[in-house]
């Protein structure tokens, strides 16, 4: 009898230990099917399906390192960023030693502009994986992008130590450079970067503008030439061009090259706006080429959307051709439109000071200091300030605009005869007395000083 029992429960167990092995095969058979409905959902871009079938793998086996990763990478192509970067933080946590889930991990963080923890991610990927210059490129990216350019120039040296044919990582090399203020090693580096990738579009542009800075407008131009001819769809390549012949005086080439570049594109303004400043700034003996340059800049200022620096450029034609009245409306509203072109209130200052506005004038002068503060020039924009108070019989304004040019350039003696004689129109004879005796002390023999100082007596 107790025979009997015991092969009875010997049966039982064996019976549950086949019945649990015969689980577990159904379940791992089910999670590979749900792993292969899933990658084929993938396949087919058909992501909320492939979402469905990892989650129920998941669910099977939440131990696997594989389904998290995938559906991680399914969530990063939806742009769900936030869930991606979980599933990859799960994948990595369950395996330790697979580089995949960290880099793409670091990948979603960078796109996501989460750069120190990109940062942080991309150091442990390579701690699993330290011989992948493309990893190293990458972390250099993040560290550039998280405001630590000591650590990016030092991780894109393990770079070229592994790569040293990698451009992508020159052109960074040469971004870096250039920020840390140093123009030379940065054009060295970009012009290798340039050399093994010819249609690098950004580090030609970042030469050219190097270029441009350190004077060297014939390299600049070879730049802007090639930038042109490998983005030919983007006819401000072609303007760039065409103004930088000018610059260099190649006036002929800049009006050719715009002309060529209208032919392509009849309506486009920023073409008319480049020919009409190179019309502009042309030197001229006849009035020809001011009226180019006023028929050009018309035709896009007229629009309503045109911007300050258009309007800038169009009362400045006006205003060089005598149009004082319409340059100074013009260029009014060039001040009122943002961004605001700082020149617009000088040449608006003169245009009204012409027009005999003087308040208008003194305004825009004040104005455009407060905008584009440039300590050399602001004695002679004071002194000018003062001189349109005056004309306002604001004396008292002037006496305060001179004092601050004298104290800003205390060396000119040539601001203490209008000082003197604001002070005197101010009614303030002493204080008069004591700038006419400071000019004097300079210059004994000024006669400007000389009669302020007869008419103080």
């Amino acid at each position: 009898m107790r025979r009997a029992i015991a092969l009875i429960v010997l049966l039982a167990v064996g019976a549950g230990g086949v019945g649990a092995a015969l689980q577990a095969v159904a379940r791992q058979r089910h999670y590979r099917e749900l792993m292969t409905r899933g990658d084929a959902a993938m396949r087919a871009d058909q992501t909320y399906a492939a979402i469905e079938a990892y989650s129920g793998a998941i669910a099977l086996r939440d131990d696997s390192m594989l389904p998290y990763l995938r559906r991680g990478q399914t969530y990063h192509r939806q742009g769900n960023l936030e869930e991606a970067a979980r599933d990859f933080k799960s994948a990595a946590a369950r395996d330790a030693t697979a580089p995949r889930p960290l880099e793409e991990l670091a990948d979603v963080l960078y796109q996501d502009q989460k750069f120190k923890g990109s940062v942080e991610a991309y150091e442990s990927c390579l701690r699993l994986d330290d011989h992948s210059a493309r990893l190293h490129f990458k972390l250099a990216l993040a560290q550039y992008r998280n405001g630590d350019l000591t650590a990016a120039m030092a991780t894109l040296d393990r770079v070229l130590r592994l790569d040293e044919q990698m451009p992508d990582a020159l052109y960074l090399r040469g971004v870096c450079l250039r920020e840390t203020q140093r123009p030379a090693d940065a054009i060295r580096a970009l012009e290798r970067a340039v050399a093994l990738s010819p249609g690098m579009i950004p580090a030609r542009e970042e030469l050219a503008d190097l270029y441009a800075a350190a004077g060297r407008r014939d390299a600049e131009l070879e730049q802007l030439q090639a930038l042109a001819l490998l983005d030919k769809s983007h006819i401000e390549r072609q303007v760039a061009v065409g103004l930088a012949h000018a610059r260099v005086g190649r006036w002929d080439l800049a009006v050719l090259t715009l002309g060529s570049a209208l032919e392509q594109h009849p309506d486009a303004d920023v073409i008319y706006r480049a020919l009409g400043q190179v019309w502009l700034e042309r030197p001229r003996d006849d009035r020809t080429f001011l009226s180019k340059a006023r028929e050009a800049l018309e035709r896009v200022a007229s629009n309503t959307g045109a911007t300050s620096d258009v309007l800038t450029l169009y009362g400045k034609a006006l205003l060089q051709d005598g149009d004082a009245e319409r340059a100074e409306r013009t260029l009014q509203e060039a001040t009122r439109r943002t961004p605001v072109e700082p020149s617009a209130y000088l040449l608006y200052a003169t245009a009204a000071e012409r027009q005999n506005h003087f308040n208008a004038a003194r305004t825009a002068l004040i104005q455009y200091g407060s905008l584009a503060p440039d300590p050399g020039e602001f004695s002679a924009r004071a002194a000018h300030i003062a001189q349109l108070s005056l004309k306002m019989n604001d004396a008292g304004a002037a006496v305060e605009w001179l004092r601050k040019a004298t104290l800003a350039s205390p060396g000119d003696g040539g601001l203490l005869a209008p000082l003197a004689e604001a002070q005197l129109r101010a009614g303030d004879r002493e204080a008069a007395r004591a700038t006419i005796a400071r000019g004097l002390a300079r210059e004994p023999t000024n006669a400007a000083l000389l009669a302020l100082a007869r008419r103080a007596r």
